[in-house]
């Protein structure tokens, strides 16, 4: 077997994830939270889906990061096994400390916090937004991008808003990896640019080495030229309406695990 799609209790896109992954070619399973190691440690990368593990209860992510699975996880990430946290995956990583690892002499501690509009609770945001990737040779995932990439992506959460307790620090390291921005590539701090009030307009991040990826937007719903709505004002949503076979904006993050995968073990 090669990449494990972890089932919390409450999650809801791991099927989507498997079917992204079974797309470009990698075999893949749902493999439930509480499976053995042995079970585990067959698999050469992991995925923590989208959802709402334990109901978000206490916080987003947090009873999941509690468990003995993130221990593997750790070891994992340690090892540079591919990690990919997406939504709820990316509040478990956060929830469990593996990211961010960055160390530069001063803390980047950082947590989710509740979704913002300026200085009002925004509430849950289910949305198409915009980002970009601002180093995209740092990670495995996205060394098939390019830092002009403007990359339109569904988010759906209600406590992505990144808040790190030292700023400079983060923006002094190579750890931001996707910032929100308008379909023009520019990034305004401002919503709906901004749609949950992120410190760095901060969407996603990765690990020193390069091998554990959090995001908050969707990558498994941009496979595909059809996931993108005609509404937007990109010329990916003319693509889509010229051509709905040709493959969508995000597939390339999910090639990009596949190649690397075939290229190391």
């Amino acid at each position: 077997m090669t990449v494990a799609v972890i089932q919390f209790p409450g999650s809801n896109c791991e099927y989507e994830t498997l079917s992204a992954l079974h797309e470009v070619g990698l075999e893949a399973d749902v493999v439930a939270w509480n499976s053995a190691i042995s079970v585990l440690d067959s698999y050469k990368g992991f995925i923590l889906p989208g959802g709402f593990s334990f109901q978000d209860r206490v916080r987003a992510g947090v009873v999941s990061s509690k468990l003995p699975i993130l221990n593997v996880i750790k070891d994992k990430a340690s090892q540079g096994v591919p990690i990919l946290g997406i939504c709820n995956g990316c509040q478990i990583l956060a929830e469990s400390g593996i990211l961010p690892d960055y160390d530069h002499g001063a803390s980047m501690e950082m947590g989710l916090a509740p979704n913002m509009n300026q200085e009002s609770y925004h509430g849950f945001v289910c949305d198409w937004v915009y980002v970009k990737i601002k180093y995209p040779q740092a990670s495995l995932f996205t060394r098939y991008f390019d830092d002009s990439d403007v990359l339109p992506i569904q988010i759906n959460h209600g406590e992505g808003n990144f808040k790190f307790y030292n700023k400079e620090v983060v923006q002094s390291s190579q750890a931001t990896q996707f910032v929100y921005c308008d379909e023009e590539g520019d990034a305004s701090l401002s919503y709906p640019v901004n749609p949950n009030g992120s410190d760095l307009n901060m969407a996603g991040l990765c690990n020193q080495a390069g091998n554990v990826l959090a995001m908050m937007p969707h990558p498994e719903r941009g496979m595909f030229w059809y996931h993108i709505p005609r509404y937007l004002h990109h010329h990916l949503s003319q693509k889509r309406r010229d051509d709905n076979l040709l493959a969508g904006p995000w597939q390339k993050l999910f090639e990009s695990l596949r190649d690397y995968i075939k290229e190391t073990y």
